[in-house]
């Protein structure tokens, strides 16, 4: 018997994570529910997290667990539960099936919609490592690591040959954010090398989202960044019906969590009116996960066999003909033992979770030197006073000041006589004048000098790594 961790979740939550229920029990599988709490209620309990301890130490034994969708506030107080679940168990793989529903009108009926999002799920801007660093200036930090782009780029391919899938695109946006979205680019090129069964091509993400428009069964296996993957995923289930069809896995290297994509609807909870497919679909997704493949198949042609008989409820299509959620329920078990000819059958196999060296170092450099500093400073002088002032205050010391930029825009020496639009936020990059390092004697006397006249809160080491600039220019620099 499999012991899951099942987390009803919040609005609809136990409407639907119920009938996911039901309708898994009725298969025959044997599984342990064990049932726990996240998300608003936990919230109001006072903890910050929206996950009681209780259900951490559930999860740590199980390793497994099913969920429904988490209320999280917006634009302020804690973080998202949901968030903090798949960060604290490193399921850094999100997995996203996009299909075509028969019996659902879009306007892509008859395209043969069939491709999966591989969603980087744990870094990028998602680390929530924010700061404002003025009153009006924030920052929030898009941390992209080697070792995660590798993992998740395996675990695209991995599926892929899961599934029986041919091609896998990569989609960054390389092309403006070089280091971080280059990252994710170099690693998918070094690693594709290991699956040449597999076509692997990249596409700059804002092409990506304009071609699964026009042509989305031209796509299998979309492999991305945690906010690139969150909007194609979204837009992916916008092609075949919405986010009622919307499953959703979160992947570790022992450790799973199955939810819908789609969000709480507190407008539509208790009123039974809600169609449970999404997190139905992530349940044969969990079963397919622990090798319950015959289960799997057996309700998600159900569900295939349920619609293309036209039953549906409110949310699908408002009507008289429209059931509840608990009659699309039965619905379903009814249906136990038919197939559809609308999705091709798939030879699902487990996905094999690739293992790399645990080293936290895991990039290794040959040669590597900090050859000055950017001080990013908070102030409204004058950028050619500043200037002035920066350049007196190093005037004993082995540096240059090589420019100031603002949001990104180098504004002194100015390029051209232009000036964009300042506001009261802007760095200063410091080079050494010579081939020495940038110690942090250095760095420590030069943030001294500067701050007796004017406000930093925040700096970066500038590095070269083997030769290559570890720092990006600023628009304008030379």
């Amino acid at each position: 018997m499999t012991t899951v961790t099942l987390i009803y979740g919040d609005g609809i939550g136990k409407e639907v994570v119920g009938a996911t229920k039901k309708i898994i029990d009725a298969t025959g599988v044997k599984i342990n529910w064990e049932v726990c709490e996240a998300g608003a209620d936990v919230f109001k309990r006072g903890i910050a997290s929206g996950v009681p301890e209780e259900t951490l130490e559930s999860i740590k034994r199980t390793r497994l667990v099913l969920k429904g969708p988490l209320e999280t506030p917006v634009g302020h107080g804690e973080k998202s539960a949901n968030v903090t679940l798949r960060k604290l168990f490193e399921t850094y793989a999100n997995v996203r099936p996009v299909r075509e529903f028969p019996g659902i009108e879009t306007p892509y009926k008859g395209r043969h919609i069939d491709f999966v999002i591989v969603r980087e799920n744990v870094e990028d801007l998602y680390a929530g490592i924010e700061h404002m660093q003025t009153p009006g200036v924030a920052q929030t930090l898009k941390l992209i690591t080697r070792k995660g782009c590798e993992k998740i780029v395996h675990f695209a391919f991995e599926l892929a040959k899961a599934e029986g899938r041919k091609t896998v695109h990569c989609a960054t946006k390389a092309n403006i954010m070089k280091f971080s979205e280059g990252m994710l680019k170099r690693a998918f090129e070094d690693v594709a090398k290991q699956y040449p069964d597999i076509e692997s091509k990249h596409i700059i993400v804002d092409n990506c989202a304009h071609q699964l428009v026009r042509t989305p069964e031209a796509f299998d296996v979309i492999v991305t960044t945690n906010m690139n993957g969150d909007i194609l995923s979204d837009l992916g289930s916008g092609l075949v019906g919405g986010l009622g069809f919307a499953p959703g896995a979160n992947l570790g290297s022992d450790i799973a969590i199955f939810e819908a994509v789609h969000g709480s609807a507190p407008l539509f909870a208790v009123k039974n009116v809600i169609n449970p497919i999404a997190v139905l679909l992530s349940g044969v997704m969990m079963l397919r996960h622990i090798s319950e493949f015959e289960a799997a198949y057996t309700i998600e042609q159900a569900v295939l066999a349920t619609l293309e008989d036209g039953v549906y409820t409110e949310d699908v299509k408002k009507d008289a003909g429209a059931v509840s959620t608990t009659d699309f329920t039965d619905a379903i078990i009814e249906r136990f033992g038919r197939t559809s000819e609308a999705w091709a059958k798939r030879d699902y196999k487990k996905i094999k979770m690739t293992t790399l060296a645990p080293d936290r170092d895991y990039v290794k450099t040959q040669t590597r030197q900090a050859v000055g500093l950017d001080i990013f400073l908070e102030t409204t002088q004058d950028v050619e006073v500043l200037g002035a002032d920066l350049k007196a205050m190093i005037a004993d010391m082995p540096l240059t000041l090589k420019m100031i930029g603002s949001r990104g825009v180098k504004v002194f020496p100015s390029v051209g006589g232009l000036l964009p639009d300042m506001v009261d936020h802007c760095r200063a990059r410091f080079l050494r004048s010579d081939d020495q390092e940038m110690d942090q004697p250095l760095c420590l006397d030069l943030l001294k000098r500067i701050g007796e006249k004017y406000t930093w809160m925040h700096i970066e080491r500038l590095n070269v790594f083997d030769g290559d600039n570890g720092f990006s220019k600023a628009q304008g620099e030379d």
